[in-house]
């Protein structure tokens, strides 16, 4: 695997390296031991997956508050522009954002560090999404801020097409 910083103290775009032969191939997508020699201490407690019917599908900008918790982002079919902004207090990236691409057939993985918002956009249909989690989901410490808020200035690289009513009304970037 490796660790590539994105430029958000914490936040790693993970590449898996591939073994290929006649079968097909091989890829460890997770290490305990390589994650610790990058600062990454993480007991993964709870792992999600997210179908998007649609290209042009957009998630989020969702976090946990207090619980907040460590992801790891990767896709197993289609692929996403996955996004990430620093909500930490007192950080010198707060309100920075970061992007990449992530597919099925590039393998890569995102780690989201706690205190961090995450949303994605759907580039392919039916693309789904599989998340690793540090902490439990908590219904009551759900919150969010729109995804097209000026002050943190996202790029999407599409048009929005499909969006919940719950993401389309949440509120401006806390702080």
């Amino acid at each position: 695997m490796k660790f590539e910083r994105t430029g958000l103290q914490g936040a790693f775009l993970i590449e898996i390296e591939r073994f290929e032969d006649e079968r097909g191939s091989f890829a460890r997508v997770w290490c305990e031991r390589e994650a610790h020699e990058h600062g990454i201490d993480v007991r993964w407690v709870q792992c999600n997956l997210s179908t998007n019917r649609l290209r042009g599908t957009l998630r989020g900008m969702h976090y946990q508050d207090p619980d907040a918790e460590d992801k790891l982002v990767r896709v197993v079919r289609g692929a996403i522009y996955d996004v990430i902004v620093d909500l930490r207090e007192g950080s010198s990236t707060r309100g920075q954002w970061y992007a990449a691409e992530l597919s099925a057939a590039n393998g890569r993985a995102l780690f989201v560090p706690r205190g961090f918002a995450h949303g994605f956009l759907s580039l392919e249909d039916d693309s789904q999404i599989y998340y690793q989690m540090s902490e439990f989901y908590r219904p009551g410490q759900a919150r969010g801020f729109r995804y097209d808020d000026p002050r943190v200035g996202i790029e999407w690289p599409e048009p929005v097409r499909v969006i919940s009513d719950r993401d389309r009304d949440l509120p401006p970037f806390p702080g």
